[in-house]
This record gives C-alpha cells, sequence and structure tokens, in this order.
C-alpha cells in the first residue's frame, strides 16, 4: 500500500492542500508562517506582496497568475516588460515634483487623467448624489410597512416583499449593468439606470394594487443597482492612485449615508404627507441627479495599454525584435523556488526556464513575469487593456508600425516549427525578416499559435483599422480636446469584442474560488442583517412593543448611522495596523490572510449586538437599548463588509471587477431575498428574542469558517490558480 501511494500521481484536486507530504520541508522552507500552512513548492503565491519601503510594494507570484481574457470595469496593477529597444519617456510626477503619476496620463487633452481637477470633482458629486439616493431605497418604506399593509390590506410580513424583492433586482441588475458597462462604457448605463430609476418611482407612487408596487420594485431594484458596481471604477478610471483614497472614501460616505439617512428622511415624509409621496419625491430628485450625470458624468472610459515612446533607429543588432517573455529570464523565488505548477503548457518548456535568454526562441506566454528591474515598468493598466494583454501587448511594442495580422488561435501548444527547435539553439532573426514584413507562419511574434485569443482593445485596433475606423481611445488620443458638447454624447459605440454572455457568467464563477466565497458569505452578512433588522423595525418599533409613529421610527436609524461611520473609521486603522505588524514579524511578506484576524472583533460585536437586539426588544427594555444594540451591530456589520472586499481584492487583485459584482449578487440575492421571505413572519411568530438569538448563532458559525480560510488560504490561492478555472472558460 506505501508502494502504491508513491508511486500513484495524486488524482483528487484537493490532495495538494491536505496531503501530509510537504515538499517544503524538503528544502528547507518552514511549513507554518504565523499559523498558514505554506504551499508545497513555492512562496511566490498571487496576492502575496513583499513590502520593500513604506512608500513602494513588490508583488510576488506574477509569473504565475493566470493572464485574463476578458475585460474587467476596474483597473488592475500590472507588470508590464518593455523591449530592450524601447526608451521609457521620463515618469511625469505631480507639480511639486514629490510625487510620481501612477498611472502615467497620456499627452492627449481627451485622457480622463488630464481633466481639470474641478471637472473630475463635480463628475464625482454628481455620481455620489445618484448613489446616495439609491442606496437608501433598499429602506425606503421600513417606516411605512404598517401605512402599506393598511391601505392594500395585507399583512406587514408580506410588505417585507417589498425589500426582498427590491434587492434581487440589484442582483440581477449588478449582473446585467458591469458587462454593459464594460463592452459599451459606463455613461450610457448611467442615464439609462437614471430613466429607469425614474420611470419605476414614479410606478410605484401610482401603483394600484400590492402585485404592481412589487414588481416597480423589482425593476427599480434593477435600475439602481449601478450604483453599487460602476462608481468605484469610474473613479479608478479619473482619479490618479494618490488622490483615489479620499474620493472613495467621499463616495462611500454618500453610499452609506444613503443606507441610513433616507430612511429618516421618508420616515418624516410617511408621517406628514403619506407613503406614495415618498416615491413621488425621490422620482424629482432622481430626475435632477440624472440632468447631473447628463451634463457633468462624460464618458471615462481610457485604455492604457503601454505605447512606445521611442525606438532605437539600429539595424546592427541582431536581436531587435527579440521580446522578454514571461517563461524566460524567470527570478525565482525568495528561496530559489521552481515554477509550481504542473499544467502541461509548463511542462514543455521546464528546460526553457533555465536557459539564457539571448539562446530562446521568442515564446508567447500567457502569463506575466518577471524580467530585470530596469526592463520593468509599473504601470496601472486599466481593466480594458489588463485583459490577457501581457503577451499581445509586448508583441505590440515589438513594432510599433507592424503591419495588421490575421490572428489564428488555438492555445494548444508551440507550432510544429518550435518543436523542431532545442531551446539551447539560438534563433537570431535573418536580414530578410528585419526587412520584410513578417508573415504569420513565420514570424514567432504575436500571430504565434501558442497562446489564448484574446478580446483587447489593441485587438479591437488592429481588426477596424481594415475598415478605415478606429477604436474608441485610438481616436481621441489623436484628436483635440472634445468640446463640452462633444461630450455629451450619451453612447459612443462598442469599446472592445468581449462576448456578453462570457462577462456575465464570469462573476458567477469566481464563487468557485474559496477566497471569494468566504467574502461573499460575510459580505452577505454583514449587510444583509442590517436589512433584516429594517424589515422588521416596523414590527418591533410601531406594532407590538413601542408603538411609535412613522417618525419616530425612522429616527431609529441614527444609531446605526453613527454605528457605520465608526466602523468604517476603525476597520481601516485597526486592519492596517494588524497587517503591518504582522507582515514585519513575517519578515516583510505581506498576505492577504492577515486581513482575516479582523474576523475576531467582527465576530464579538455583531454576534453580540444580535443577540441584545432581541433579547432587548423582548422584555420590553427601554427602547434606546435596543436602539443602541442597532448601532453596535452596524459597527460590526461596517467591520465585516470593509474587511470582507478588502481581503477578497487582496487576494484576486486581477479579477477585483468581476469579484465586486460576485459580493453584491450573494448579499442581494443569496441573503437579502432569501430571508425577506420569511423573518417577519418567523419575528410575529416566535418572537424577537429567539429569532435573532438564531441569526447571532448563524452569524457566529459562519464566521467560525474563518479559521480553516486563514489556515488553508495561501495554498487555496494557489490551488485556484493552478486551476485557473475563469480563464478556462
Amino acid at each position: 500500500m506505501a508502494q502504491e501511494s508513491k508511486t500513484s500521481p495524486p488524482r483528487r484536486p484537493w490532495g495538494s492542500l491536505f496531503s501530509r507530504k510537504d515538499s517544503g520541508e524538503k528544502s528547507g522552507r518552514s511549513r507554518w508562517t504565523l499559523g498558514m500552512l505554506e504551499d508545497k513548492e513555492t512562496i511566490e503565491v498571487p496576492g502575496s506582496v513583499l513590502l520593500l519601503a513604506a512608500d513602494h510594494n513588490e508583488p510576488l507570484g506574477l509569473r504565475n497568475a493566470p493572464a485574463r481574457t476578458s475585460h474587467s470595469s476596474i483597473s488592475t496593477g500590472i507588470i508590464h516588460q518593455l523591449p530592450d529597444e524601447v526608451e521609457e519617456a521620463p515618469k511625469k510626477k505631480t507639480r511639486d515634483g514629490k510625487i510620481i503619476l501612477d498611472p502615467q496620463p497620456e499627452d492627449s487633452a481627451n485622457d480622463p487623467l488630464n481633466w481639470p481637477a474641478w471637472r473630475r470633482d463635480i463628475a464625482l458629486l454628481s455620481l455620489g448624489l445618484f448613489c446616495m439616493v439609491g442606496g437608501g431605497t433598499t429602506p425606503l418604506l421600513a417606516a411605512g410597512f404598517t401605512d402599506v399593509a393598511n391601505e392594500y390590506d395585507v399583512d406587514v410580513h408580506d410588505v417585507s416583499l417589498t425589500t426582498g424583492l427590491y434587492m434581487l433586482g440589484m442582483g440581477l441588475g449588478s449582473i446585467i449593468f458591469s458587462p454593459t458597462a464594460i463592452l459599451y462604457g459606463k455613461r450610457p448605463v448611467y442615464l439609462f439606470g437614471a430613466i429607469l430609476y425614474m420611470a419605476t418611482s414614479i410606478w410605484c407612487a401610482a401603483s394600484p394594487n400590492f402585485p404592481s408596487l412589487v414588481l416597480a420594485r423589482i425593476f427599480q431594484g434593477i435600475a439602481v443597482s449601478p450604483v453599487e458596481c460602476l462608481p468605484s471604477a469610474t473613479i479608478a478610471e479619473i482619479f490618479f492612485l494618490h488622490e483615489r483614497a479620499f474620493r472613495i472614501g467621499i463616495y462611500t460616505l454618500l453610499l452609506l449615508g444613503g443606507k441610513n439617512l433616507v430612511p429618516l428622511v421618508s420616515a418624516a415624509i410617511i408621517q406628514s404627507m403619506g407613503w406614495r409621496w415618498v416615491f413621488w419625491i425621490v422620482a424629482i430628485v432622481v430626475a435632477f441627479c440624472g440632468l447631473l450625470l447628463f451634463f457633468f458624468v462624460p464618458e471615462t472610459f481610457w485604455d492604457r495599454k503601454p505605447i512606445s515612446r521611442k525606438v532605437k533607429k539600429t539595424r546592427s543588432r541582431p536581436n531587435i525584435f527579440r521580446r522578454i517573455s514571461s517563461k524566460q529570464e524567470v527570478v525565482h523565488g525568495l528561496h530559489g523556488t521552481p515554477i509550481p505548477t504542473r499544467r502541461p503548457s509548463l511542462e514543455q518548456t521546464e528546460d526553457a526556464l533555465h536557459a539564457p535568454a539571448t539562446t530562446e526562441p521568442r515564446v508567447k506566454s500567457p502569463r506575466v513575469g518577471f524580467a530585470p528591474a530596469e526592463k520593468v515598468k509599473f504601470a496601472d493598466a486599466s481593466s480594458e487593456s489588463s485583459a490577457s494583454g501581457s503577451g499581445e501587448e509586448q508583441g505590440a511594442a515589438d513594432k510599433e508600425g507592424e503591419t495588421n495580422k490575421a490572428k489564428t488561435t488555438s492555445g494548444e501548444g508551440p507550432t510544429s516549427t518550435e518543436e523542431k527547435v532545442p531551446p539551447s539553439i539560438p534563433r537570431l532573426p535573418s536580414p530578410e525578416r528585419v526587412s520584410a514584413p513578417p508573415t504569420p507562419s513565420t514570424e514567432p511574434g504575436p500571430n504565434r499559435l501558442d497562446h489564448y485569443d484574446t478580446d483587447t482593445e489593441a485587438q479591437s485596433i488592429r481588426s477596424t483599422q481594415t475598415n478605415g475606423q478606429l477604436a474608441y481611445t485610438a481616436a481621441l488620443r489623436n484628436q483635440p480636446a472634445r468640446s463640452f458638447a462633444q461630450s455629451l454624447k450619451p453612447f459612443n459605440g462598442r469599446l472592445n469584442k468581449d462576448k456578453w454572455h462570457k462577462v456575465v457568467v464570469r462573476p458567477l464563477i469566481l464563487f468557485s474560488y474559496p477566497a471569494v466565497l468566504w467574502s461573499s458569505v460575510v459580505y452577505a452578512c454583514s449587510v444583509g442583517w442590517l436589512i433584516v433588522i429594517s424589515e422588521s423595525v416596523a414590527v418591533i418599533y410601531r406594532e407590538e412593543i413601542y408603538t411609535f409613529n412613522a417618525l419616530q421610527t425612522g429616527l431609529v436609524y441614527i444609531s446605526p448611522f453613527v454605528g457605520g461611520i465608526l466602523g468604517s473609521a476603525v476597520a481601516g486603522r485597526i486592519s492596517d495596523v494588524i497587517v503591518k505588524t504582522m507582515a514585519r514579524r513575517n519578515g516583510g511578506l505581506y498576505e492577504p490572510e492577515f486581513r482575516l484576524v479582523m474576523a475576531i472583533p467582527i465576530a464579538i460585536t455583531t454576534v453580540i449586538g444580535l443577540m441584545g437586539f432581541g433579547w432587548s426588544a423582548q422584555i420590553h427594555d427601554h427602547w434606546m437599548v435596543p436602539t443602541a444594540f442597532f448601532g453596535i451591530i452596524s459597527f460590526g456589520c461596517t467591520m465585516g463588509s470593509t474587511t470582507s472586499i478588502t481581503f477578497c481584492v487582496d487576494s484576486y487583485r486581477q479579477y477585483a471587477g468581476e469579484a465586486l459584482v460576485t459580493l453584491n449578487f450573494s448579499k442581494n440575492v443569496l441573503h437579502g431575498l432569501v430571508f425577506s421571505l420569511f423573518v417577519t413572519g418567523w419575528l410575529s411568530d416566535d418572537g424577537p428574542k429567539t429569532v435573532y438569538i438564531w441569526i447571532g448563532v448563524i452569524q457566529l458559525i459562519l464566521l467560525l469558517f474563518t479559521i480553516p480560510m486563514y489556515i488553508f488560504g495561501k495554498r487555496l490561492r494557489m490551488w485556484t490558480v493552478r486551476r485557473n478555472f475563469m480563464e478556462r472558460f
């Protein structure tokens, strides 16, 4: 038996995670690091970051990270390898010369990063106001459930469906609008969402019966969904890296303020004018926000694929078209770790990894790799140019005036020509190949058959230039500054050639990534419990226990508003202190799993808050007691949402756009809808004490999964890299 286990290859996909045998012990590396299991074959796991200085980090594992084969809505930092012949332009800095601009703006007035600061800030505030109104629409009727139930002669727990099905609409809308924005731009999505938002608000206000109101709320959720999945991408496109933190803070504050302040205002309107006037006023405010979006939020898409600035004109060098591939001159891990994956494409080039770069044939690689420091350029590549772009971008940079060629893709492996040439034999370009345009069958460059098909904007440019048309960014790059009237154009055509259904499914595939799954569960609970409480506020404060009126019930939301602000401020500071301390003890190596330590204060605050809220309401404590527990819940849930998003993005930065859609989908559909179906009826039958004690137990059980996530998290990240589910689709 022992002999068979040694000779038989592992067939179970999870076997590498839980196997007792650890090759790291043979190489002298520690199996455990601060309670985490290291990967057996490498420490260069995507997501790990080597903290070199206070203002400079070195991401590890880029050579193991799979290249994107689709666009994303959020830009990611990618290391681009530039050819030897290309001279990198001097870095642009701020006016005081202290900060290097990241990403580097182009010399075009149409580049959103070159817009005046006031124009970018007005766009942010216009979008932020729209998000504030949209964020507060979820619990809009929380204080008026009783009024709606009396008018339509239905039970109060049936009225809670207006919130749950609204969240279902938000979840479906994020799946629809996010890929649409990637393909056609964010401006038409914002404008269409505002128009649909205004129309559905009028529909809600004029609903003749309860089914009509429920249906209107579903479509209203679809209309509001862009406020959750797109503004962060817009901020990343119009602000530099050193400007984003403050602007994202403004957006988060407005979105958070809307979720807690809008119900307070709606309660006052319900008390004085009736619940229907809430939707009439929302329609008026949304119409104003739509005008702001139309006039002050233009299209912000810009392809930031690096462009060669200057090429040294010399024909004496025999390697003028040589490109450094991510399969060559790879800088090994801190301990000289070999490539960890055993995929066939890497096994075929195992010998080539240790051969000198000058003796290698040009090989197209679907992975981003390390190159010598002087040949590496850090850039904040936009999502549109990061799509599987490392190999294609490098091929485009080799020859700036390269003739457009038809692409043949297979991704099956090297061509027959390559197989006949050993890696140890140099292949130097002949004078004929230097002077004549290459053909797809002979040029081992971008047209090689051993690469994956990608749908980058660079490909769109090459495919459309034959028809006399240029892609969106390429056209604007060579035009003078657009006038204000030209920027009002609501639609700019298709921006890339991705398939819509492919972009739709990608966020759902991320549920197979354990880090994203954990983040989805924690994020869904962190936001979902607040929605559950908002659905039960009318039952507890208006009907059974405290007999508040609508205005008094709305004033209860001051407590979670204060708790949310404190949670946002504390979560970031405490998390950063923990991360820096643990990274220092880990030799300067940061792991995303360090963020999971925050699960301890999250569990304490949320579990105590949930159980205390229900218990105090059941025994008729003073109304301030459950209200204070409501604020404690908001404090812990805000920390939970912040931690889950940060951990998810740090683990899979290249999939950040899809991950945010995944998190919002799980929050809206898998939690908000499900609990709205029975929580108010459960509350009426068993009382708040039983309900919220069980909810607290559920929260505690789910957070206990943080322990195995912390222990096996690094191995799981490398396991997903080897399986590569996202790019196999």
